[in-house]
């Protein structure tokens, strides 16, 4: 292991963050922690054609709510910027140069039409075209041409690329720190363009730059870069640079069948796949995300971190010191990563219930009391945080929190047909009043008084107790829920006890 140990996120902002890049980032943080290293973000927007304005700002804001903070990068400068990849132009020309001088690269040519009617021909034949070693001699380029005529060519203004000169009859032996040895014949590869017609890199290029010149000590990447990483290495190899070590991350996949993990997948079986809510300024579409379906930012990395990784112990509930601590590549999956819905909304409901009474009570206060109007004790903190504590445990969202304690803050205005039919009998009305006189009589209105002096009551009457607890309960909460039922009683106190349940006797008689 390296003593500086450097990682980099590098998204393209061209739209939304799946949350598949969020896990890469995830890795390459805890990566970068454990070692005491340095975590990068990297805009690489070579490809101009799909660049989204607003991508890149929900890049950030999203590393931010998931409490993965780069440490270096856009508005972070440590002296290896620019970190977007269009504000390096110069940089990649004068090395795309350098290997056409050193004979690695080449000019190129070819329109358009020309590699495609090259393609149509390999197609009539039942071949797959592939631009490199058995035709570039043949193809309109630099190593076809003559010098004179390149340079004529260069200097009247045609378009060209550079392409990388694969070499021949070559079994790469490369080394990944997560899938082992991988070995790639050369012969199979093509020559990739390095540098466009626009003046821009491609990935490819400016990402083996980057890289060298930021002092990435390791690159931990997802596996649909793997078949990428042959090339790379290549590229180290004709700059004269020491490659860093490579780890490529298993893929996150579809809850049922085969197949990566896409928003059409989301949509359909109703969960996100974006960390925060993301609006399509062309179509005004907007995909749903984690932080505004209320989970925790902790609950959604926890469950991120276990999508390809797991600890070999039977621990699932993890801080983000306790993963950095844990976290390791050796123990990171080689084959896919299943999402599981189910296994997401279990992560959430730990950290509720995990959670302090008095926060949880805070986000209940902003995010939905404040919202509506004439809500007994919508302000008051202390008893928005009593109720917490009664109906947390049924919760898995504070959103949860108002169907399951709404009857803490209002008047019920109605009551479960099925239940009332159940519960209020002929005699029921008579019975509610005798539970009226001895509710008024009571001084201390506690929770322990009030069970106390109505169960004593119901024992001395001969009663069954579903005979008065059902029709006290139907009163107070308009339906079966909730938790204890003096807790309520003694939460909304005497006289809206009473006034419910005189209601219920004016309603359901």
């Amino acid at each position: 292991m390296p003593k500086n140990v450097r990682v980099r996120f590098a998204p393209s902002p061209t739209g939304p963050l799946h949350i598949g890049g969020v896990r890469t980032a995830l890795y390459n943080y805890l990566f970068a922690k454990k070692h005491g290293g340095t975590f990068i973000l990297r805009i690489e927007d070579t490809d101009q054609k799909r660049y989204v304005a607003n991508a890149e700002k929900y890049i950030i804001e999203a590393l931010e709510w998931s409490g993965i903070p780069y440490d270096e990068g856009l508005e972070k400068e440590a002296g290896y910027g620019p970190y977007r990849q269009s504000e390096r132009k110069e940089i990649y020309q004068k090395y795309a140069q350098q290997l056409v001088d050193a004979g690695w690269g080449y000019y190129a040519f070819d329109t358009a039409e020309e590699l495609d009617k090259q393609r149509k021909n390999s197609e009539a034949n039942k071949e797959t075209f592939i631009y490199n070693w058995h035709n570039r001699s043949e193809m309109n380029n630099s190593l076809s041409l003559s010098k004179e005529e390149v340079d004529r060519r260069i200097a009247a203004g045609d378009n060209y690329v550079i392409r990388f000169k694969t070499p021949k009859d070559e079994i790469l032996v490369l080394q990944d720190l997560i899938r082992g040895e991988v070995k790639i014949d050369t012969n199979v590869l093509d020559d990739k363009v390095l540098y466009k017609t626009d003046g821009m890199p491609t990935y490819h290029l400016a990402n083996i730059i980057d890289d060298h010149l930021m002092e990435i000590s390791h690159v931990i990447r997802g596996e649909e870069w793997l078949p990428s990483m042959a090339l790379h290495i290549l590229l180290y190899r004709a700059f004269d640079w020491e490659a860093p070590e490579f780890a490529h991350l298993p893929l996150l996949m579809k809850p049922v069948g085969k197949g990566k993990l896409s928003k059409r997948d989301g949509d359909k079986l109703g969960f996100p796949v974006f960390p925060l809510e993301y609006t399509n300024k062309s179509t005004n579409e907007v995909s749903r995300g984690y932080r505004e379906d209320g989970y925790f930012p902790e609950a959604f990395i926890n469950m991120l971190a276990f999508l390809g990784w797991n600890p070999g112990t039977e621990q699932e509930i993890f801080s983000l010191e306790e993963l950095i601590q844990a976290f390791s590549l050796e123990r990171v999956s080689k084959s896919g990563a299943k999402f599981n819905l189910d296994k997401t909304k279990w992560f959430q409901q730990q950290y509720m219930q995990r959670a302090d009474d008095s926060e949880i009570a805070r986000m209940f206060q902003t995010d939905i009391l404040s919202k509506a109007e004439n809500l007994t004790n919508q302000n008051d903190t202390k008893y928005i945080t009593k109720v917490v504590s009664l109906i947390k445990e049924r919760a898995t969202f504070v959103a949860d929190l108002w169907d399951l304690g709404h009857y803490f803050f209002e008047t019920p205005s109605s009551y479960d047909p099925k239940v009332a039919k159940k519960a209020w009998k002929e005699g029921t009305d008579n019975l509610m009043k005798e539970v009226i006189i001895i509710l008024d009589e009571i001084s201390d209105f506690s929770s322990e008084n009030i069970e106390t002096n109505i169960k004593t009551w119901i024992q001395e009457k001969e009663l069954g107790f579903g005979k008065v607890l059902m029709p006290f309960r139907l009163s107070l909460v308009g339906s079966m829920q909730g938790p204890h039922v003096f807790d309520i009683a003694a939460m909304i106190g005497k006289d809206e006890t009473i006034s419910r349940i005189q209601k219920a006797i004016n309603q359901l008689s």
